[in-house]
Protein backbone atom coordinates (compact mmCIF):
# COMPACT_ATOMS: atom_id res chain seq x y z
CA UNK A 1 0.00 0.00 0.00
CA UNK A 2 1.72 3.09 -0.68
CA UNK A 3 2.19 6.24 1.37
CA UNK A 4 -0.63 7.99 -0.24
CA UNK A 5 -3.26 4.89 0.52
CA UNK A 6 -1.83 4.58 4.13
CA UNK A 7 -3.09 8.36 4.79
CA UNK A 8 -6.21 7.34 2.87
CA UNK A 9 -7.19 4.72 4.86
CA UNK A 10 -6.57 6.27 7.79
CA UNK A 11 -8.96 8.91 7.61
CA UNK A 12 -11.32 6.90 6.17
CA UNK A 13 -11.18 4.09 9.17
CA UNK A 14 -11.33 7.85 11.77
CA UNK A 15 -14.07 9.08 10.01
CA UNK A 16 -16.31 6.03 10.45
CA UNK A 17 -14.75 5.43 14.15
CA UNK A 18 -16.09 8.94 15.26
CA UNK A 19 -19.22 7.82 14.28
CA UNK A 20 -19.79 4.65 15.25
CA UNK A 21 -16.74 3.34 17.63
CA UNK A 22 -18.39 1.76 20.49
CA UNK A 23 -17.94 3.70 24.34
CA UNK A 24 -16.61 1.17 26.19
CA UNK A 25 -15.52 2.04 29.79
CA UNK A 26 -12.06 1.46 29.56
CA UNK A 27 -11.63 3.73 26.65
CA UNK A 28 -12.66 6.91 29.48
CA UNK A 29 -9.09 6.62 30.91
CA UNK A 30 -5.61 7.04 30.69
CA UNK A 31 -4.71 5.17 33.62
CA UNK A 32 -2.65 2.25 32.89
CA UNK A 33 -4.17 0.18 35.69
CA UNK A 34 -7.43 0.34 34.48
CA UNK A 35 -6.36 -0.41 31.16
CA UNK A 36 -4.15 -3.37 32.03
CA UNK A 37 -6.94 -4.60 33.74
CA UNK A 38 -9.41 -4.62 30.44
CA UNK A 39 -6.58 -5.95 28.91
CA UNK A 40 -6.13 -8.83 30.88
CA UNK A 41 -10.00 -9.39 31.13
CA UNK A 42 -10.46 -9.14 27.45
CA UNK A 43 -8.44 -12.23 26.84
CA UNK A 44 -10.25 -14.80 25.30
CA UNK A 45 -13.57 -13.03 27.21
CA UNK A 46 -16.26 -11.38 25.42
CA UNK A 47 -16.73 -7.48 25.64
CA UNK A 48 -20.51 -7.78 26.86
CA UNK A 49 -19.17 -10.50 29.44
CA UNK A 50 -16.41 -8.41 30.65
CA UNK A 51 -18.13 -4.66 31.27
CA UNK A 52 -19.55 -5.54 35.05
CA UNK A 53 -16.77 -7.44 35.86
CA UNK A 54 -14.54 -4.83 34.86
CA UNK A 55 -16.49 -2.38 36.52
CA UNK A 56 -16.88 -4.35 40.04
CA UNK A 57 -13.09 -4.87 39.96
CA UNK A 58 -12.30 -1.42 39.88
CA UNK A 59 -14.60 -0.47 42.63
CA UNK A 60 -12.85 -3.53 45.14
CA UNK A 61 -9.47 -2.94 43.25
CA UNK A 62 -9.28 0.80 42.44
CA UNK A 63 -5.36 1.02 41.73
CA UNK A 64 -2.10 -1.45 42.20
CA UNK A 65 -1.66 -0.39 45.31
CA UNK A 66 -5.35 -2.18 46.46
CA UNK A 67 -4.46 -5.19 44.39
CA UNK A 68 -1.48 -5.89 45.56
CA UNK A 69 -2.44 -5.87 49.68
CA UNK A 70 -5.56 -8.40 48.56
CA UNK A 71 -5.00 -11.57 49.58
CA UNK A 72 -4.75 -14.33 46.42
CA UNK A 73 -8.21 -15.55 47.84
CA UNK A 74 -10.32 -12.16 47.19
CA UNK A 75 -8.41 -11.64 44.12
CA UNK A 76 -9.78 -15.30 42.72
CA UNK A 77 -13.08 -14.36 44.17
CA UNK A 78 -13.58 -11.15 42.46
CA UNK A 79 -12.37 -13.19 39.57
CA UNK A 80 -14.53 -16.11 39.34
CA UNK A 81 -16.82 -16.81 36.48
CA UNK A 82 -14.17 -14.90 33.74
CA UNK A 83 -12.11 -18.37 33.54
CA UNK A 84 -8.66 -18.36 32.53
CA UNK A 85 -7.33 -17.79 36.33
CA UNK A 86 -3.98 -17.52 35.48
CA UNK A 87 -4.63 -14.10 33.90
CA UNK A 88 -5.74 -13.11 37.52
CA UNK A 89 -2.82 -14.68 39.15
CA UNK A 90 -0.59 -12.66 36.45
CA UNK A 91 -2.54 -9.42 37.39
CA UNK A 92 -1.82 -9.78 40.62
CA UNK A 93 1.35 -10.24 40.28
CA UNK A 94 2.00 -7.24 38.40
CA UNK A 95 0.69 -5.10 40.88
CA UNK A 96 2.76 -6.12 43.70
CA UNK A 97 5.83 -5.75 41.41
CA UNK A 98 4.39 -2.16 40.40
CA UNK A 99 4.55 -1.64 43.89
CA UNK A 100 7.22 -3.60 45.99
CA UNK A 101 9.99 -2.97 42.51
CA UNK A 102 8.61 0.32 41.21
CA UNK A 103 7.49 2.10 44.02
CA UNK A 104 4.42 2.16 42.36
CA UNK A 105 5.17 3.53 38.77
CA UNK A 106 3.86 2.10 35.68
CA UNK A 107 6.92 1.45 33.52
CA UNK A 108 5.65 3.55 30.07
CA UNK A 109 8.07 1.64 27.41
CA UNK A 110 6.99 -1.54 25.33
CA UNK A 111 10.30 -3.38 26.64
CA UNK A 112 9.67 -2.47 30.37
CA UNK A 113 5.93 -3.66 30.67
CA UNK A 114 6.51 -6.75 28.53
CA UNK A 115 8.97 -7.65 31.57
CA UNK A 116 5.73 -7.88 34.09
CA UNK A 117 4.29 -11.24 34.98
CA UNK A 118 1.88 -12.60 32.08
CA UNK A 119 1.97 -9.76 29.85
CA UNK A 120 3.17 -10.81 26.29
CA UNK A 121 3.70 -8.44 22.86
CA UNK A 122 -0.34 -7.62 22.31
CA UNK A 123 -0.75 -6.74 25.65
CA UNK A 124 1.80 -4.36 26.13
CA UNK A 125 1.42 -2.54 22.93
CA UNK A 126 -1.78 -2.22 24.14
CA UNK A 127 -1.36 -0.63 27.07
CA UNK A 128 1.52 1.75 25.31
CA UNK A 129 -0.74 2.78 22.93
CA UNK A 130 -4.23 3.15 25.07
CA UNK A 131 -2.61 4.67 28.28
CA UNK A 132 0.37 6.71 26.55
CA UNK A 133 -0.40 7.52 23.12
CA UNK A 134 2.87 5.39 21.82
CA UNK A 135 3.01 4.89 18.42
CA UNK A 136 2.87 1.36 17.93
CA UNK A 137 0.89 -1.49 16.22
CA UNK A 138 -1.38 -3.97 18.12
CA UNK A 139 -2.33 -7.35 17.11
CA UNK A 140 -5.16 -9.07 18.33
CA UNK A 141 -8.08 -11.92 17.15
CA UNK A 142 -10.16 -8.55 15.72
CA UNK A 143 -7.36 -6.46 13.81
CA UNK A 144 -5.20 -9.95 12.89
CA UNK A 145 -8.97 -10.36 11.17
CA UNK A 146 -8.41 -6.80 9.07
CA UNK A 147 -4.67 -7.38 8.19
CA UNK A 148 -5.30 -10.63 6.50
CA UNK A 149 -8.16 -9.27 4.65
CA UNK A 150 -6.42 -6.00 4.12
CA UNK A 151 -3.64 -7.44 2.62
CA UNK A 152 -5.38 -10.66 1.37
CA UNK A 153 -2.67 -12.55 3.71
CA UNK A 154 -3.88 -16.61 3.24
CA UNK A 155 -0.52 -18.13 5.55
CA UNK A 156 -1.64 -19.56 8.61
CA UNK A 157 -1.77 -16.69 11.09
CA UNK A 158 -0.60 -18.81 14.07
CA UNK A 159 2.36 -19.79 12.45
CA UNK A 160 5.58 -17.93 13.68
CA UNK A 161 6.13 -16.45 9.71
CA UNK A 162 2.36 -15.70 9.71
CA UNK A 163 2.36 -13.92 13.19
CA UNK A 164 5.80 -11.92 12.14
CA UNK A 165 3.89 -10.72 8.82
CA UNK A 166 1.30 -9.75 10.44
CA UNK A 167 3.12 -7.85 12.62
CA UNK A 168 5.01 -6.05 10.00
CA UNK A 169 1.79 -5.09 7.86
CA UNK A 170 0.40 -3.27 11.42
CA UNK A 171 3.61 -1.36 12.01
CA UNK A 172 3.52 -0.31 8.51
CA UNK A 173 -0.33 0.85 9.13
CA UNK A 174 0.21 2.76 12.33
CA UNK A 175 0.38 6.37 12.20
CA UNK A 176 3.06 8.73 14.25
CA UNK A 177 0.50 10.61 16.24
CA UNK A 178 -2.63 9.47 17.64
CA UNK A 179 -2.25 5.97 17.77
CA UNK A 180 -4.66 5.68 20.61
CA UNK A 181 -7.86 6.26 18.70
CA UNK A 182 -6.24 4.70 15.40
CA UNK A 183 -6.02 1.56 16.65
CA UNK A 184 -9.12 1.47 19.21
CA UNK A 185 -10.43 2.06 15.45
CA UNK A 186 -9.02 -0.85 14.08
CA UNK A 187 -10.38 -3.04 17.17
CA UNK A 188 -13.82 -1.73 16.16
CA UNK A 189 -13.50 -2.51 12.51
CA UNK A 190 -12.35 -6.07 13.22
CA UNK A 191 -15.05 -6.73 15.70
CA UNK A 192 -18.74 -4.56 13.83
CA UNK A 193 -17.85 -4.94 10.28
CA UNK A 194 -14.77 -7.31 9.54
CA UNK A 195 -16.53 -10.58 11.52
CA UNK A 196 -15.70 -13.85 10.92
CA UNK A 197 -18.03 -15.75 9.24
CA UNK A 198 -20.05 -12.93 7.36
CA UNK A 199 -18.29 -9.53 7.22
CA UNK A 200 -20.12 -7.00 6.39
CA UNK A 201 -18.20 -5.73 3.31
CA UNK A 202 -21.29 -3.37 1.88
CA UNK A 203 -20.67 -0.80 4.55
CA UNK A 204 -17.25 -1.31 5.09
CA UNK A 205 -15.49 2.38 5.38
CA UNK A 206 -11.91 0.77 3.98
CA UNK A 207 -13.54 -1.39 1.50
CA UNK A 208 -11.47 0.18 -1.85
CA UNK A 209 -8.40 -0.87 0.05
CA UNK A 210 -9.09 -4.40 0.81
CA UNK A 211 -7.44 -7.03 -1.25
CA UNK A 212 -9.10 -10.12 -0.17
CA UNK A 213 -11.51 -11.83 -2.97
CA UNK A 214 -13.16 -14.50 -0.73
CA UNK A 215 -12.74 -12.23 2.91
CA UNK A 216 -15.35 -14.75 4.52
CA UNK A 217 -12.51 -17.49 4.14
CA UNK A 218 -9.75 -15.58 6.19
CA UNK A 219 -7.79 -15.78 8.28
CA UNK A 220 -5.90 -19.04 7.70
CA UNK A 221 -4.95 -21.06 10.61
CA UNK A 222 -3.04 -24.47 11.28
CA UNK A 223 -5.50 -27.19 11.77
CA UNK A 224 -6.65 -27.40 15.47
CA UNK A 225 -5.93 -30.37 17.44
CA UNK A 226 -8.54 -32.94 18.12
CA UNK A 227 -10.47 -31.89 21.03
CA UNK A 228 -9.80 -33.74 24.28
CA UNK A 229 -12.52 -35.33 25.86
CA UNK A 230 -11.85 -35.95 29.41
CA UNK A 231 -13.43 -37.58 32.81
CA UNK A 232 -13.19 -35.50 36.06
CA UNK A 233 -15.15 -37.85 38.90
CA UNK A 234 -15.78 -35.46 42.42
CA UNK A 235 -17.00 -36.35 45.95
CA UNK A 236 -19.70 -34.42 47.48
CA UNK A 237 -19.45 -34.87 51.52
CA UNK A 238 -21.45 -32.95 53.44
CA UNK A 239 -21.69 -32.74 57.69
CA UNK A 240 -24.01 -30.64 59.55
CA UNK A 241 -24.57 -27.43 57.65
CA UNK A 242 -20.87 -28.30 56.23
CA UNK A 243 -19.83 -29.65 52.95
CA UNK A 244 -15.78 -30.99 52.28
CA UNK A 245 -14.16 -28.83 49.76
CA UNK A 246 -10.11 -29.08 48.13
CA UNK A 247 -7.67 -26.59 46.91
CA UNK A 248 -7.15 -27.40 43.29
CA UNK A 249 -3.22 -27.38 42.92
CA UNK A 250 -3.90 -27.69 39.05
CA UNK A 251 -5.57 -26.11 36.43
CA UNK A 252 -7.99 -24.25 39.05
CA UNK A 253 -4.81 -23.58 41.34
CA UNK A 254 -5.95 -21.44 44.35
CA UNK A 255 -9.47 -22.11 43.32
CA UNK A 256 -11.81 -24.34 45.85
CA UNK A 257 -13.18 -27.49 44.23
CA UNK A 258 -15.00 -30.58 45.48
CA UNK A 259 -12.70 -33.33 46.24
CA UNK A 260 -11.24 -35.23 43.70
CA UNK A 261 -11.86 -38.64 43.31
CA UNK A 262 -9.37 -40.65 41.37
CA UNK A 263 -11.51 -43.55 39.66
CA UNK A 264 -15.46 -43.68 39.92
CA UNK A 265 -16.76 -45.88 42.55
CA UNK A 266 -17.83 -49.14 41.47
CA UNK A 267 -21.36 -50.34 41.44
CA UNK A 268 -22.55 -46.23 41.77
CA UNK A 269 -24.42 -43.80 39.89
CA UNK A 270 -23.29 -40.64 39.99
CA UNK A 271 -25.73 -37.61 41.67
CA UNK A 272 -24.45 -34.92 38.83
CA UNK A 273 -23.14 -35.36 35.84
CA UNK A 274 -22.10 -31.30 33.95
CA UNK A 275 -20.38 -31.39 30.87
CA UNK A 276 -17.58 -27.76 30.47
CA UNK A 277 -15.31 -27.02 27.27
CA UNK A 278 -12.19 -25.20 27.55
CA UNK A 279 -9.51 -23.78 24.86
CA UNK A 280 -8.35 -27.74 23.72
CA UNK A 281 -10.13 -29.87 25.86
CA UNK A 282 -13.69 -30.95 26.92
CA UNK A 283 -14.14 -31.85 30.65
CA UNK A 284 -17.34 -34.11 32.06
CA UNK A 285 -17.94 -33.82 35.86
CA UNK A 286 -19.40 -36.47 37.90
CA UNK A 287 -20.17 -35.72 41.13
CA UNK A 288 -20.90 -39.16 43.64
CA UNK A 289 -22.39 -39.10 46.77
CA UNK A 290 -19.55 -40.09 49.85
CA UNK A 291 -18.80 -41.19 53.16
CA UNK A 292 -14.93 -40.40 54.59
CA UNK A 293 -14.16 -40.12 57.94
CA UNK A 294 -10.32 -39.17 57.42
CA UNK A 295 -9.67 -35.96 55.12
CA UNK A 296 -6.13 -34.34 53.68
CA UNK A 297 -5.47 -32.07 55.97
CA UNK A 298 -2.94 -30.13 53.70
CA UNK A 299 -5.69 -29.61 50.85
CA UNK A 300 -9.63 -30.31 52.39
CA UNK A 301 -11.32 -28.51 54.78
CA UNK A 302 -14.69 -28.12 55.77
CA UNK A 303 -16.45 -25.24 54.37
CA UNK A 304 -19.72 -23.67 56.02
CA UNK A 305 -22.21 -24.05 53.83
CA UNK A 306 -24.07 -20.44 53.78
CA UNK A 307 -19.84 -19.25 53.40
CA UNK A 308 -19.85 -20.82 49.84
CA UNK A 309 -20.76 -17.76 47.93
CA UNK A 310 -17.26 -15.78 49.54
CA UNK A 311 -14.90 -18.46 48.51
CA UNK A 312 -13.32 -18.54 44.64
CA UNK A 313 -14.87 -21.89 43.15
CA UNK A 314 -14.43 -22.33 39.81
CA UNK A 315 -18.24 -22.02 37.30
CA UNK A 316 -18.86 -25.85 36.97
CA UNK A 317 -18.20 -26.40 40.49
CA UNK A 318 -20.61 -23.68 41.23
CA UNK A 319 -22.44 -25.26 38.75
CA UNK A 320 -22.77 -28.65 40.61
CA UNK A 321 -22.78 -26.99 44.40
CA UNK A 322 -25.91 -25.21 43.58
CA UNK A 323 -28.12 -27.93 42.07
CA UNK A 324 -27.11 -30.33 44.72
CA UNK A 325 -26.86 -28.45 47.49
CA UNK A 326 -30.65 -26.30 46.70
CA UNK A 327 -32.28 -28.35 44.47
CA UNK A 328 -31.62 -32.51 45.20
CA UNK A 329 -30.87 -32.17 48.88
CA UNK A 330 -32.24 -35.56 49.10
CA UNK A 331 -29.35 -36.90 47.31
CA UNK A 332 -26.40 -36.19 48.83
CA UNK A 333 -25.34 -38.09 52.11
CA UNK A 334 -24.03 -37.02 55.46
CA UNK A 335 -21.69 -38.07 57.72
CA UNK A 336 -22.21 -37.62 61.77
CA UNK A 337 -18.54 -36.15 62.96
Amino acid sequence: MSLKNVRAFRRSLLDWYRRYGRDLPWRGTRDPYAILVSEFMLQQTQVSTVIPYYNEWLYRFPDFAALARASENDVLHAWQGLGYYARARNLHATARAIVNRRHGRFPRSVEQIRQLPGIGKYTAHAVASFAFNESVPIVESNTARVFTRLFNFRKPIDSDMGRKRLWQNAAMLVPKANALTYNSALIDLGALVCVPRQPKCGVCPVKKFCRAKNPETLPVRKSSPRTKRLIENHSLIVSRSRILLQKADRSWRGLWILPLLQKSPANQQSIYKGIFPFTNHRITLNVFAQRQHKIDRRLQRWIKINSLESIPIPSAHRRALRHLLNGHRQNYMTVDR
